[in-house]
C-alpha cells in the first residue's frame, strides 16, 4: 500500500503546475484522497481533497479557483492541477488517502488520512 506523488518543480508567478498521486492496491479505492501542503516553519496545511462516496470536493479558500483535482482510475492515479500559482504557494505538496468509508465529507484534519505519500516540492517565484 503506498503512494508515490511526483511533478514538484519551480514555476514563475502566475504559472501551472500538475502533480499526480500514483497509488497502489487499497489506497486508490480509499474514498477520499486528499492534498496537503507544509512550507518550512509551518504546519501541514489542507489544500483539497475528494470523496468519492459524497461526489463532493472541499478545497482550502486559499486555492478555491486556482487548483483542481481528478483521478484517472485505470492509471490509479490522483492529481493535482494548479494554476495561477503565487509565492504562497510554495510548499512540499502530499497526497493523502483516508479509507474510512463511513465520511462521507473530506476531512481537513491530516489524521483523519490513513496513508501518505512522499512529498514533492513546489516553489514559486515572484
Amino acid at each position: 500500500v503506498q503512494l508515490q506523488a511526483s511533478g514538484g518543480g519551480l514555476v514563475q508567478a502566475g504559472g501551472s503546475l500538475r502533480l499526480s498521486c500514483a497509488a497502489s492496491g487499497r489506497t486508490f479505492s480509499s474514498n477520499i484522497m486528499g492534498w496537503f501542503r507544509q512550507a518550512p516553519g509551518k504546519e501541514r496545511e489542507f489544500v483539497l481533497a475528494d470523496s468519492r462516496s459524497g461526489g463532493t470536493t472541499h478545497y482550502a479558500d486559499s486555492v478555491k479557483g486556482r487548483f483542481f483535482t481528478a483521478r484517472d482510475n485505470a492509471k490509479n492515479t490522483a492529481y493535482l492541477q494548479m494554476n495561477s500559482l503565487r509565492p504562497e504557494d510554495t510548499a512540499v505538496y502530499y497526497c493523502a488517502a483516508d479509507t474510512n468509508v463511513l465520511r462521507t465529507y473530506p476531512s481537513t484534519s491530516p489524521s483523519a488520512y490513513d496513508y501518505w505519500g512522499q512529498g514533492t516540492q513546489v516553489t514559486v517565484s515572484s
